[in-house]
């Protein structure tokens, strides 16, 4: 009985819940694990205009809490995902229509991201754009749209003139001021920020003397990155007047509760789907349920309810 729905965008979801890009293939792979109408929103893996092979083996790697990656944004290209993935993707949604549709859109330069977008603007199941500017597995890590806000601003500016889907900007962790490139991201004309990606890491395997990814450096996620996100999130959602989406160490209703009290409007969960693909199918009831035995009755209620000091520790006093 407890009232799950969340509006951003202009766009109202069931349920806060979304799958996190490159974590849940492009959604049709785990719907005999999660229903699809469990979740608010299925995001797709990033999709980019020619195929990519991705990074050399090996590209996982499983630490003592989380893991690390280094795929590099590997996928069949735009015509493969028109092709094959949408069909289905649009039957599902036609059957669960209060289930959105989020495509996650990759480029080199600010123009693939804009032709990626009017290529598929047309394609009546995909309720959203996320543009991914913050993926440190391409071009040495060196996150040319997710460290400028001027180019993460170039980059939305430019999509929003082909487009008049809802746009989310996902951004980097990996940078020193992320309220800024939020700001950025804002100006360009997202309808939403996704704070935030995967946290750069390494891991070393000291008797052969070597990387335990090819690469050498990758995207640290899981569980032990949850207080750095969970900043980024409060960080953004100080920083702007749009939604903003929360991403990083969930693994329980709980976390996903912590999120939206910082102010968040929504949540996605990536990590936790490698050791349980159910646990998102799950999800949404137990926030129900946690709700429910607190006392609550609408999720609106809870959201930007938490109580801090006068003055944030990242603003100048």
């Amino acid at each position: 009985m407890v009232d799950l729905s969340t509006n951003l965008a202009g766009l109202t979801f069931h349920n806060p819940l979304m799958s996190a890009s490159g974590t849940f293939g492009h959604g049709v792979e785990m719907t005999g694990m999660v229903p699809f109408e469990s979740l608010g929103a299925w995001v797709s893996k990033t999709v980019t205009w020619d195929p990519r092979p991705g990074n050399p083996l090996p590209r996982i790697h499983e630490t003592e809490a989380g893991f690390l990656n280094s795929i590099g944004l590997e996928n069949r290209g735009i015509e493969h995902y028109i092709e094959h993935v949408l069909p289905a993707l649009g039957q599902a949604r036609a059957q669960q229509p209060g289930t959105r549709v989020v495509t996650n859109l990759g480029g080199h330069r600010s123009e693939e991201f804009a032709r990626l977008a009017e290529r598929l603007d047309d394609q009546d199941c995909i309720d959203a754009f996320e543009l991914n500017l913050s993926c440190p597995n391409v071009d040495g890590g060196k996150l040319p749209y997710s460290t400028d806000p001027a180019r993460a601003e170039e980059v939305l500016a430019g999509v929003r003139r082909v487009t008049n889907k809802p746009l989310f900007a996902k951004i980097s962790p990996n940078v020193t001021r992320v309220d800024e490139i939020a700001r950025g991201c804002e100006a360009g004309g997202a309808h939403a920020i996704t704070a935030g990606n995967t946290l750069l890491g390494m891991g070393v395997d000291w008797r052969k003397c070597t990387p335990r990814l090819a690469t050498g450096v990758g995207g640290y996620s899981g569980i032990a990155i949850k207080p750095v996100s969970l900043r980024c999130a409060y960080q953004v959602v100080s920083a702007v007047s749009i939604p903003v989406i929360g991403c990083g160490g969930i693994q329980c209703a709980e976390d996903v509760m912590e999120y939206l009290v910082v102010g968040c409007q929504a949540v996605q969960v990536g990590t936790v789907s490698f050791s349980d693909p159910s646990a998102l199918g799950r999800m949404g009831r137990e926030i129900a349920e946690l709700l429910h035995s607190e006392g609550v009755d609408t999720l609106s209620d809870c959201i930007g309810t938490l109580g801090m000091p006068q003055v944030e520790p990242w603003r100048k006093s």
